[in-house]
């Protein structure tokens, strides 16, 4: 606020006091974990500064050399005991951000400056304390939330590497040198007694590892290094003989498996095959950290790109390389899952998630065996779910191993249902809340992949799914709807024959009443009309669009709000027309207000298709489909008085529909194989049980050339009279269209007439 910047001077000389005040009185010298309400309120000041220097930097210009001054004297002053990390964490990380920035170079460039933080304060703050021992023993937990890679928790010795890194960036050369200094120093000093100056190497392993790396992202690792130290050589040296150990000390462990696994985009294929069986030894280790290490570092591999400075799908270590190692791989993961007296640990099964990912259909053989114990996994989990993380990568290690098998042998459903359908009755009959949307998706993903429509399981099933109280929880509406889109797609005429249209309508009904829902209720809306039989919709299909419409005049008091519905609706009415032609969708829509579906195309579907583009290459297609089927199968429009502009209108969006999408309307596919998996509060969607992009005009190949053959098979039927109105109205704007029309019909080979 502007009083704050007017004031800036007295502010500063408070902040400044409180910096600077000393009182013996209020420190307690048997105390060592809390710290005292003076280092609470200079930690506050601290931050203050950092705002300060981050948000608001050049009112606050004048007074940084000497809060630069304060500050480091300040964290100088500060003990390795716990109670004053809170204040020593606010400093460095005050410290970090000034070293960071050109601008303030001038403040540390000189050698004795340079040496005085690295000496005095990266060093003392990366060695290893007694706390951190004990941490790493009783609270394995919070030592990885705080020590892992890419971790936004702050700790005394990520801030300390944190500065380090800034200092390597802005002074390369001079940082580099010094730190080369320690490191010899700290590893000769590990030389002369390593049983129990271990510590020693720790921390130059640590200083290596902040002054080599230039560049890097917590999901992609180090993208530059620096070009002055030797990663594999210290690689070789240091790190190599402790991975090959399994008998040293814990600590020393889980930071040779970290420095691996932060350097993985720096290693070839070569290198990451001896360095996977070595990781795969670690996860046989006591030490919590250090198996969770290993199994972080597993999954890192698995998903290191082979080129990280351009986007490519391609791995380092594939499905060919991760073959030979399965065996022992799951062995040490699932003794990890399997001890009931370990925590359930997410980076243990995100491991066991990339691996069936990676491995594929190599999983055939011990699709049982894995599948075992992935359920018996579940079946304690479900007893008292506690960790989300962890839930979820074991739902998603279930739907990737589906997805592996069943996708190349649809034939071993049946044996997946078998094993399946015990526990997930099971959290159903429970109503194990966190783990039933899980459930809906797998069981979904089971019923798609099945070669032989519903089972008499699924039939059983269906009814209980439609009762009331399952779909008041939003968390479930996502999984529920695509279990039904499922059950249609395996069994419509089934379902409709056993009267269950309309319980699907009345949910799809209840869906579209709100905004948060409405994309589920469409989702089913537009499974009924791709796989259920026109017959046995014929009779509700104008009660449907009469819902839709209600729905669309209350939302066209604010189209702005609402612009999602009308994409939705408009989808549906090209759905509807490209399935069942346009003179039944003009008709249905007659029978409740006659010429009400010119009208809607006029005020309510063309005008956001033509502002912009579809969402998607499906929705692209579809609004072509039927918008063609329109422009070329409805004689009615061109007797209405403002036919003619209508068809034009219909033609232009058409026109730009294409043009903005490109013609390779397919499948959005991704290699989902090696896309990163989280998990979101919100919705547990799987990423593995994502049903894929269903296309629901197989029959049109390539839409381009089946809309410019329809044009011109309607041209040919009346030859002299559309012509005329194309080049009128394409060349009404900036005659782009008319140009993007001749291209197309030159590529298809066709003449209008």
């Amino acid at each position: 606020p502007e009083f704050f910047e007017d004031h800036m001077g007295e502010w500063m000389e408070c902040f400044s006091f409180f910096l600077k005040y000393e009182n013996v009185s209020l420190v307690d010298p048997d105390e060592e974990d809390e710290p005292t309400t003076l280092d609470r309120l200079q930690a506050a000041v601290v931050d203050n500064l950092n705002l300060y220097v981050s948000k608001d930097e050049e009112p606050f210009l004048p007074h940084l050399p000497n809060f630069t001054t304060l500050v480091w004297g300040l964290l100088l002053k500060t003990t390795i005991l716990p109670k004053h990390d809170v204040l020593a964490v606010t400093c460095i990380r005050f410290l970090s951000s000034l070293v960071g920035k050109l601008m303030h170079k001038s403040l540390f460039d000189n050698e004795s400056t340079l040496r005085e933080i690295i000496g005095k304060i990266v060093v003392p703050n990366l060695q290893i304390r007694e706390t951190d021992e004990e941490r790493f023993e009783d609270d394995p937990a919070d030592f990885i939330m705080t020590d892992m890679e890419g971790s936004d928790s702050n700790s005394r010795r990520k801030c300390a590497q944190d500065l380090l890194k800034s200092m390597s960036r802005q002074f390369e050369s001079q940082a580099t040198s010094i730190c080369l200094e320690h490191i010899t120093t700290m590893l000769n000093d590990y030389n002369t007694d390593k049983t129990n100056k271990w510590g020693s190497k720790d921390v130059a392993i640590h200083l290596f590892l902040s002054s080599a790396v230039q560049a890097e992202s917590a999901t992609s690792g180090v993208s530059a290094v620096n070009d002055k130290l030797d990663v594999m050589d210290f690689f070789v040296q240091n790190i190599l003989p402790e991975l090959q150990q399994t008998n040293g000390h814990a600590m020393l462990n889980a930071t040779a498996i970290k420095f691996a696994t932060t350097f993985r985009n720096q290693f070839t294929t070569e290198h990451l095959t001896a360095l996977m069986p070595l990781l795969i030894k670690h996860l046989s280790s006591s030490s919590v950290v250090v198996h969770t290490y290993a199994a972080a570092g597993i999954e890192k591999v698995l998903v290191t790109k082979k080129q990280i400075d351009i986007p490519t799908k391609e791995t380092k270590f594939g499905q060919k390389e991760l073959k030979q190692f399965l065996e022992p791989l799951f062995t040490g993961l699932f003794s990890i899952v399997d001890n009931e007296e370990l925590s359930e640990n997410e980076y243990v099964m995100k491991a066991v998630m990339r691996s069936l990912s990676v491995a594929r259909d190599d999983l055939v053989a011990v699709t049982e065996i894995v599948l075992n114990k992935l359920t018996a996994s579940l079946g304690r989990v479900a007893k008292n779910p506690k960790n989300p993380y962890f839930n979820h990568y074991l739902f998603e290690s279930i739907a990737v191993l589906v997805k592996s098998v069943c996708s190349k042998n649809p034939e071993y459903t049946s044996a997946f249902e078998a094993l399946l359908f015990p526990p997930f009755q099971h959290v159903l009959q429970m109503e194990v809340l966190e783990f039933t949307p899980y459930v809906f998706q797998v069981l979904a993903q089971l019923l798609e992949y099945r070669p032989d429509g519903l089972s008499d399981a699924y039939s059983s099933l269906f009814g209980p799914l439609m009762t009331p109280s399952l779909w008041e929880s939003k968390g479930n509406v996502p999984g529920l709807t695509r279990l039904v889109t499922a059950y249609l797609l395996k069994g419509a005429p089934q379902l409709i024959a056993q009267n269950h249209l309309m319980p699907i309508l009345g949910v799809f009904q209840k869906l579209i009443s709100s905004k948060a829902n409405e994309t589920n209720g469409f989702l089913l809306l537009e499974a009924i009309i791709m796989y259920a039989p026109m017959d046995s919709i014929r009779g509700v299909s104008k009660d449907i669009f009469q819902v839709l419409l209600v729905r669309l005049q209350s939302a066209a008091q604010n189209k702005q709000k609402n612009a999602r519905y009308f994409r939705l609706v408009s989808n549906y009415f090209s759905l509807f027309a490209g399935k069942y032609g346009a003179q039944a969708f003009v008709e249905q829509l007659d029978a409740i207000q006659q010429g009400i579906a010119f009208t809607l195309l006029k005020q309510f579907w063309l005008p956001p298709l033509v502002q912009s583009a579809p969402s998607t290459k499906m929705d692209a297609k579809i609004n072509i489909v039927g918008l063609t089927k329109i422009l070329c199968e409805s004689p009615s429009l061109l007797a209405r008085p403002d036919g003619q502009e209508i068809w034009g209108d219909i033609l232009f969006a058409i026109v730009q529909a294409a043009s903005s999408v490109g013609t390779g309307l397919g499948s959005n596919n991704e290699d989902d194989f090696v896309v990163e998996v989280s998990y979101d509060s919100a919705y547990s969607k799987l990423h593995f049980a994502s049903k894929p992009v269903t296309d629901p005009f197989p029959e049109v190949p390539d839409v381009m050339m089946y809309m410019v053959k329809s044009l011109q098979a309607l041209c040919s039927s009346q030859p002299g009279k559309f012509p005329p109105l194309i080049k009128n109205r394409l060349e009404m704007s900036s005659g782009k269209e008319a140009a993007i029309l001749q291209s197309m019909m030159q590529k298809a080979g066709v003449n209008l007439v």
